[in-house]
């Protein structure tokens, strides 16, 4: 009790001597503020980063754990099972394990008929739910639904690109796109896809119902049909072995079943967000080692200027202790107060709308300002504090009552 009582007395003295001081420490608690500011929307501008980073990585490989089923063939003349056969037989395993994010994988080249020409175009045949696993971005329009399946018109998701080559049509009129195979038809378009790869880059995404109301038996097929699975990570390894003995059960020792993981996660190695990590802690650290270093000096001047008060109070029996502890709780209790202010300066600066609706094009899941970086900030200002306090205080240890009072 006693120890808890003289903590909170130094604290209340602490913040007496900076009333009674303001003006001597408003600069240096300026420069604290910023710079806590400065390390706290750093990290916060680190995580979404990190987060941008992130849906890069699982726009390619899908998201943690994201399984990848292929079947092939262990002899020749041996036909591979149809995509409706691999369909099926995963749609047991999802009932069966309940798995909740499934998605048909086929790449193909589909003719289309632009205005400049025809021209073969990279197609992927997926499921509703790949768009969610493989966190696809709709610049505009919609992903496809279930229903979407059972159109006369095959339903088209088109990227930017191809968008672009078909004069932006405005979705709301229902634009049709030419596809050209055994039976010529043309789909619909339903949404564009904010996908990387340059405005020259052309894609499309069709569902397998609609691709083969026109598809052609010599299509070139880019690889091999294939499922995926989006399951959690902590059960990935176990499932793919009972995903993989189930499989190979219901087609036979004729096919070789393999099962594997997709996700950036799987590769092991470094982790491929150490970069952007070690980017962002050098910067908080260069900001942080300024604003202690400006402070250190300002405190350093702020003591000696009170030499004589310091000897004064050591007349009158305040220990060295004591001495130590106030002199270093002034510039902790500054410097916290400094912080806080620098913390909701930063998340102002992250939170605003114009902010938000920057970072809206960019990431699918702006995530909320961590706590991780308001507590930092307020880390770094209490150590920031405590170092700038640490010399003046020993120095106020170390004067002499006697030359104090002459001073």
């Amino acid at each position: 009790m006693r120890a808890w009582s003289g903590f909170v007395g130094a604290v209340v003295e602490a913040w007496q001597e900076l009333r009674i001081h303001r003006g001597r420490v408003l600069l240096s608690l300026v420069g604290v503020a910023v710079a806590v500011c400065a390390i706290t929307s750093v990290v916060g501008l680190g995580a979404i980063a990190e987060q941008a980073s992130r849906e890069s990585y699982e726009s390619n490989g899908g998201r943690p754990a994201n399984l990848m089923v292929y079947i092939g063939a262990k002899g020749e003349g041996t036909t591979l099972p149809s995509a409706d056969t691999l369909t099926a037989a995963v749609d047991v395993l999802a009932k069966r394990y309940r798995i909740g994010y499934t998605s048909h994988i086929e790449n193909v080249q589909v003719n289309v008929r632009f205005r400049d020409g025809e021209q073969q175009v990279n197609t992927s045949l997926v499921d509703p739910a790949y768009a969610t696993m493989h966190r696809l971005r709709m610049a505009e329009g919609r992903w496809f639904t279930a229903e979407d399946a059972t159109r006369l018109a095959p339903a088209v998701v088109v990227n930017q690109g191809t968008y672009l080559a078909l004069g932006s049509p405005d979705l709301r009129t229902h634009p049709t796109i030419p596809l050209v195979g055994e039976t010529s038809t043309v789909g619909v378009i339903i949404g564009v896809v904010n996908q990387p790869g340059g405005f020259d880059y052309r894609a499309l995404w069709i569902l397998p119902a609609g691709y083969a109301v026109f598809a052609s038996p010599g299509d070139q097929r880019l690889v091999q049909p294939a499922m995926e699975f989006w399951v959690p990570p902590a059960i990935a390894e176990a499932l793919s072995a009972r995903i993989t003995s189930d499989l190979q059960k219901t087609f036979g020792s004729a096919f070789d079943v393999q099962v594997s993981r997709q996700d950036y996660r799987a590769f092991g190695g470094d982790d491929p967000l150490l970069p952007i990590k070690l980017v962002v802690g050098g910067v908080a650290g260069l900001v942080l080692l300024l604003g202690a270093l400006g402070l250190v000096n300002i405190s350093l001047v702020t003591v000696r200027q009170r030499v004589r008060e310091i000897g004064i109070r050591r007349s009158f029996g305040a220990t060295a202790g004591r001495v130590f502890f106030s002199v270093m709780m002034e510039s902790v209790v500054a410097t916290v107060a400094a912080g806080v202010v620098g913390v909701a300066v930063a998340v102002l600066i992250v939170e605003n709308p114009l902010s938000q609706s920057l970072l809206a094009k960019l990431i699918i899941d702006i995530p909320p300002f961590p706590l991780s970086a308001a507590l930092t900030g307020l880390a770094c200002a209490t150590g920031v504090g405590a170092l700038a306090g640490l010399l003046p205080a020993l120095v106020a240890v170390r004067v002499k009552v006697i030359d104090a009072i002459r001073f």
